[in-house]
């Protein structure tokens, strides 16, 4: 666990099969903002791309939800996410943490309904806030 008196830079990952959404906030701060939606093929992103991003926001630490089923059981897509993890910090030598983020899509989709978004998620996806979420919830476990 990080140190709560540090101000970290982190970037935190929404993983996906299609789409990976990216959010940076600051730790000190208590500030988080979306930022990107990747592509990715299968749940790999273009790496060059995730480097392209670590080296314009020289993040301290990268954060990615982990998917558990609802009982706390570590689902097929949770084991599928924490590799992406695994290949985030070896190929960005950056340490990474799993944070639990049951419902925050749910939770994302919901907010964007209340606010008028027509659920067309293909058109307009909210990945990027839902990795906005992960890193919120990130933070107030700070």
């Amino acid at each position: 666990m990080t140190n709560k008196t540090s101000s970290l830079r982190v970037l935190a990952f929404d993983y996906g099969l299609s789409q990976i959404g990216v959010a940076v906030g600051n730790s000190g701060l208590g500030t988080a903002q979306p930022l990107s939606i990747l592509r990715a093929r299968d749940g790999q992103p273009n790496w060059d791309e995730v480097s392209a991003l670590c080296k314009e926001w020289q993040p301290d630490l990268l954060l990615v939800g982990d998917p558990l089923n609802m009982d706390g059981t570590v689902s097929e897509f949770a084991q599928r996410a924490r590799k992406f993890a695994r290949r985030l910090e070896g190929r960005m030598g950056l340490s990474v943490e799993m944070v639990d983020e049951r419902l925050s899509s749910f939770e994302v989709k919901q907010q964007q309904k209340e606010a008028g978004h027509r659920g067309d998620y293909r058109e307009h996806p909210v990945d990027d806030l839902a990795a906005e979420l992960i890193l919120r919830d990130w933070l107030g476990q700070q």
